[in-house]
């Protein structure tokens, strides 16, 4: 069935499993009246008679026709009842009920929020009561997109609550709330706003000839095109940037067999992730964690020793070792300190510099009698760092030097004041590519037809970031990724 902005939808906003408090959202032009029917505030107020902005006591009861399972201790059912007779042992939990009245909501919507115990029993009791009413399940990311069709945020700004949830770092939260409260918005539409005037001039050009811009009237509208096709480039140079702090940087440790791979993740993500034993190859599978180095979400993959496989199953675990450094974008290199290299040691180095990416050589179990020659590896590894991954020893050296190559842009990442994403980047390139033809036409000696149909189509390109032009296959696209209670 398809959606509409008529129905009234619900879901439980909170995460599943144990906590505190669950919240169980009704947004629509029925919210309020299904509050009614399932809510009895101690006050005896009714949800639909209540101020915007209040919260009321009371206790979150079945229908007549509805059936509830009593939450609480059973005296204090009773002693409720007796309190309020018609309650009797109807009542599903003790709630908090907030009313938020439109427009001012989070969708723009009569809002009505059910706070009730936590946990999966009593949220989901309440919803099955609200559900009961004349209201749906919300589907993933309804109340956003809602916020979005009506009016209250553009669809970048959208796309920057799922940002903020999916933040696995104070510096990509930081970003996600710049570009929820419309840092990139005005970015686009100052350059919008700039477009739209020369298209404006150029019109006016088209269609009323007579009334000549001169060679200077031209030349400073194609100055100003010229400008705008500059700050797009720079949004694109801030777009190779900025997907670090929404995707984390991919780094895979690699090594031969017994390097100490395996603790080395542990030293850095400071807890015992991977199995550690003095058997060679104790990997097998990928081990992937996410690790927040200085603001920057780092995302760590523990691969399998790169050697000669022995039988069907090393063999997949040296192919997905292989497969991941394809992948990466840092490869950590760890060699055993402890002893000296072998032809196999050449062989994986050689392996490595083929893949053509940044590396850095880790020289692990400096706790021991060092053996290796340093040389040899440096020579071909010039960033390296010396640790002990079991004593936990230089560990920081380490963060401090892959910090420094994500932050000069070693790693392609960096910080960026805007948080642009793969969607925003399409738009701003195709826009940018616009402008460009439309600059080439008036230099080629075309008519201001050709350069104002390319103005168009950039103008076209940032309507759609922002939303003002869709298609329901964008929107299904981008807030099929929402969880449902948001």
């Amino acid at each position: 069935m398809k959606s509409s902005l008529k129905d009234t939808i619900a879901a439980i906003a909170t995460a599943a499993g144990e906590s505190a408090i669950g919240i169980i959202k009704i947004s629509g032009p029925q919210a309020c009246l299904i509050a009614d029917s399932v809510f009895v505030a101690q006050s005896a107020i009714k949800p639909s008679q209540c101020k915007s902005y209040t919260v009321h006591y009371g206790w979150v009861v079945a229908g007549k026709n509805g059936v509830g399972q009593s939450i609480g201790h059973p005296a204090q059912i009773r002693r409720l009842s007796g309190k309020t007779p018609a309650l009797k042992e109807n009542i599903i939990d003790e709630a908090l009920v907030t009313v938020m009245r439109s427009p001012k909501s989070y969708t723009r919507e009569d809002v009505v929020e059910i706070s009730c115990h936590g946990g999966y029993v009593a949220a989901r009791a309440v919803l099955d009561v609200v559900l009961e009413k004349n209201c749906r399940l919300a589907e993933p990311g309804e109340f956003t997109k809602r916020a979005f069709l009506n009016g209250r945020i553009d669809l970048s700004q959208a796309e920057a609550v799922l940002d903020i949830i999916k933040a696995k770092t104070d510096s990509a939260l930081k970003l996600g709330l710049q570009q929820l409260k419309g840092l990139l918005s005005r970015q686009i539409n100052s350059l919008r706003d700039d477009i739209v005037k020369a298209l404006a001039v150029i019109e006016a050009q088209i269609d009323f000839p007579e009334e000549d811009l001169g060679e200077a009237g031209k030349k400073e509208i194609f100055r100003g095109l010229e400008d705008i096709q500059s700050r797009l480039g720079c949004m694109l140079e801030e777009a190779k940037h900025s997907r670090v702090y929404r995707e984390g940087i991919h780094t895979v440790i690699c090594g031969m067999p017994n390097a100490g791979k395996s603790s080395l993740l542990n030293a850095l993500l400071r807890k015992e992730r991977s199995i550690v034993t003095s058997v060679a190859g104790t990997t097998r599978d990928i081990i992937e964690e996410v690790i927040d180095i200085k603001g920057i979400p780092v995302r760590i993959v523990d691969t399998a020793g790169i050697i000669e496989p022995r039988d069907l199953i090393e063999r997949k675990a040296v192919e997905r070792s292989r497969r991941s450094i394809d992948a990466a974008d840092l490869v950590i290199a760890v060699f055993d300190a402890a002893r000296r290299l072998r032809a196999d040691d050449e062989a994986f180095m050689r392996a490595v510099l083929k893949k053509n990416k940044p590396v850095i050589a880790v020289f692990n179990k400096i706790d021991l009698k060092t053996r290796i020659q340093n040389e040899i590896v440096i020579k071909r590894f010039p960033l390296n760092v010396s640790v002990s991954a079991k004593q936990s020893k230089n560990i920081d050296h380490l963060e401090r030097l892959i910090e420094d190559l994500v932050r000069t842009g070693r790693v392609s990442a960096g910080g960026s004041p805007s948080f642009i994403n793969t969607r925003h980047q399409q738009a701003v390139l195709q826009a940018q590519r616009t402008i460009g033809s439309a600059l080439r036409s008036s230099r080629e000696g075309l008519s201001l037809e050709y350069v104002a149909q390319d103005i168009k189509e950039a103008l076209s390109c940032l309507d759609e970031l922002l939303g003002k032009r869709f298609s329901e296959d964008l929107l299904e696209k981008i807030f099929s990724e929402f969880c449902v209670g948001k």
